[in-house]
């Protein structure tokens, strides 16, 4: 098969029945195909009598039981997101030639099927169970076009008598193998078949192409996690002088490290011969075993994952020549967990010695501030300070889901707890966190009748899943955040007063970066450093009067504007240095607004109350519910800076 030509991967249904003598030949043992009969096919027939396929089979077995399948499709979730927009496209196609497209996994179990939905074909698949859980592989179904391809890891037609079985001969399908976009292995096969009548050579041109799609979009879904990956575990990484760090993608593949990556693996005892460890791949809650290779230790792992995604694992060990009395025992937590929070600012100080100081206690911490400030970075240098921090890190965003789905992601359920339950139920983010820490953000969206659960977990470290009546002891961490006022919360009855007392036992307000100006120039530093690293970009400069303008600017998004406004800035602009004709022209105009008189920090904070007045049509109730600070306030500086309200148009009038 090594050898084949294009050409060859093609059928001629104009020789079925000379095929059909051929075949029978074959099995009585007087003659292979000869000339007839491709040689694709007939090594394909030696391999499936090898395997001691039953040539009468008509169909595959049985597709697994809907646990099983349910369990391999979360395994093989990528393939199966990349093959459903592909398998979409061709709807049309199949609908014309009354085919269906089929995809499976590297074991030739089928994992989606799409198509014609006509009563014949529709009888005719379900006969020959060519459905999601069945088997279609060459050792056990004989010659077909998914087993064959993946047997062969080549694109090939299968017409009619070319099949092993007798029961299957009346198809025909063409099939194409998906192979991973980093390595090259095959992962799959993409399938169009339909019943003998509907042969057509464009079908495996198609499959071809389909494939094609389905792997580049496997390669971007794959850079894309890389990237979330990085952005997750950069806190992680410690500096090179005395620890090796290596990133490893979800299948396990070492993709980056701290210094010359074979040199470090090496250092460490790994196989030469070894490039990647699928058992880092793994996104089981306990992804190591006895299986892990003797030269890893567990201690040096850390998964992560991010809203529920295993994007990967992190490994720190220490450099050989460095006496294990230098590793900091797990009770103390890790000195280097602050270290990649960038400032200088004394307040932003103060903030950052709190949390190092409440990281190695089992308190819960309440991170309040502005969008874009930090608040998750701070909860992963807090976890990783503390003694929990060899645990899982569960991140759940409490406004990103609706109240039913938040309530069984944060819970759990029970088996049919509901309509669409996974059969044997589900553990929750809350038990996934267990040894470990949970990072509730946005709890001030927690609906209310959520509330009383939390609280349980937290006074009593005992939750009982949806449809559950038992209780489940845990044990985890909480840090919270938000950007609300809970206090203003509490008082309004849309937040519960208990609850709010048992997260706020350390409550940690993070500035906003207006406040914190001259961290500018050095956050602009550590973000150039990151996007040069992530997006392999040259070493550009910022211009003097650029920072000049950023430590103007109000920055209503914070920590995580800054970071976009310079990586658009680095992939947009040509010119080294920067200058400040690159500055879109929000910044611009702040820069050119300012009225003398006024500080720095007045002048941003009176166009925020400008804003935030005029976005609420004039309404200084509204305006100071949306500032967090009382109606009082928002008069006096209405006041001080000279800002009125226009009565008749609810317009603002400066």
């Amino acid at each position: 098969m090594l050898g084949q030509t294009p050409e060859e991967a093609f059928a001629n249904p104009g020789i079925e029945r000379d095929v059909l003598t051929s075949w029978e030949h074959f099995l009585s043992g007087t003659g292979a195909g000869g000339r007839v009969v491709r040689p694709a096919i007939n090594d394909s027939w030696l391999r499936s009598q090898k395997s001691a396929v039953d040539y009468r089979r008509s169909q595959a077995p049985m597709p697994m039981n809907d646990e099983r399948l349910h369990c391999l499709l979360d395994k093989r979730t990528r393939l199966v997101h990349a093959g459903a927009s592909t398998m979409a496209l061709a709807r049309d196609y199949m609908r014309e030639t009354g085919t269906v497209m089929v995809l499976t996994d590297v074991d030739g179990i089928v994992l989606r099927l799409e198509g014609d939905t006509k009563l014949a074909l529709r009888n005719a698949v379900e006969k020959t169970h060519l459905l999601p859980g069945s088997n279609w592989s060459e050792t056990t179904c004989g010659t077909n076009a998914i087993g064959t391809a993946l047997e062969t890891g080549q694109a090939i037609q299968v017409h009619a008598t070319e099949h092993f079985c007798s029961g299957i001969q009346r198809w025909t399908c063409s099939a194409s193998v998906v192979r991973d976009p980093i390595d090259g292995a095959v992962i799959g096969a993409i399938d169009i078949s339909g019943l003998s009548d509907s042969y057509g050579r464009q079908a495996l041109a198609l499959a071809i192409s389909a494939a094609a799609r389905i792997e580049a979009q496997l390669l971007q879904m794959e850079l894309d996690a890389r990237y979330r990956l990085l952005d997750q575990c950069f806190w992680m990484l410690p500096p090179s002088d005395r620890h090796h760090a290596v990133l490893f993608d979800s299948a396990g593949r070492p993709f980056k490290a701290n210094g010359e990556m074979a040199q470090i693996l090496r250092d460490l005892g790994a196989p030469h011969s070894q490039s990647s460890f699928p058992l880092l791949g793994s996104s089981d809650d306990r992804p190591w075993n006895n299986l892990r290779p003797a030269w890893i230790k567990e201690e040096w792992l850390r998964p992560v994952a991010y809203q529920g995604e295993h994007l990967g694992t992190v490994m720190v060990a220490p450099k050989p020549a460095v006496s294990s009395r230098s590793v900091s025992p797990p009770a103390q937590g890790d000195a280097r967990a602050f270290t990649n929070i960038i400032h200088s600012d004394p307040k932003m100080h103060a903030v950052v010695e709190k949390c190092r100081r409440v990281g190695t206690t089992a308190a819960p911490v309440l991170l309040l501030g502005e969008t874009g400030v930090g608040k998750e970075v701070f909860a992963q240098a807090i976890h990783s300070a503390s003694p929990r921090r060899s645990g899982p890190l569960v991140v759940v965003n409490c406004g990103s889901v609706s109240r039913e789905l938040l309530a069984s992601e944060l819970f759990g359920y029970v088996d049919g707890a509901f309509t669409g339950a996974r059969r044997g139920g589900m553990a929750g983010k809350i038990e996934a966190a267990s040894r470990g820490t949970l990072f509730l953000d946005e709890i001030g969206e927690l609906p209310l009748d959520l509330q009383p659960m939390l609280l349980r977990a937290l006074e009593n470290g005992e939750i009982s899943r949806i449809g559950e009546t038992a209780a489940r002891k845990v044990d985890f961490r909480l840090v919270a955040a938000t950007n609300r006022d809970l206090q203003a919360e509490v008082d309004a009855q849309r937040f519960r007063k208990d609850l709010y007392y048992r997260l706020a036992v350390v409550p940690v307000i993070i500035p906003p970066l207006r406040e914190r100006r001259d961290d500018i120039p050095l956050l602009v530093d550590q973000f150039v450093a990151q996007a040069k690293s992530r997006y392999g970009l040259a070493g550009r400069r910022f211009a003097p009067e650029v920072l000049e303008c950023l430590r103007h600017y109000d920055w209503p998004g914070n920590v995580r504007e800054l970071r976009n406004l310079v990586e658009n800035l680095l992939l947009t602009s040509s010119g080294d240095p920067i200058e400040p004709s690159d500055l879109p022209d929000t910044i611009l105009r702040t820069e050119h607004s300012r009225e003398p008189g006024l500080s720095l920090a007045e002048s941003a904070e009176r166009d925020l109350i400008s804003r935030t007045l005029r976005s609420c049509n004039g309404n200084v109730t509204a305006t100071a519910a949306a500032l967090g600070l009382a109606k009082s306030t928002v008069y006096a500086k209405l006041h001080r800076y000279s800002i009125r309200v226009d009565p008749s148009s609810a317009g603002l009038v400066r």
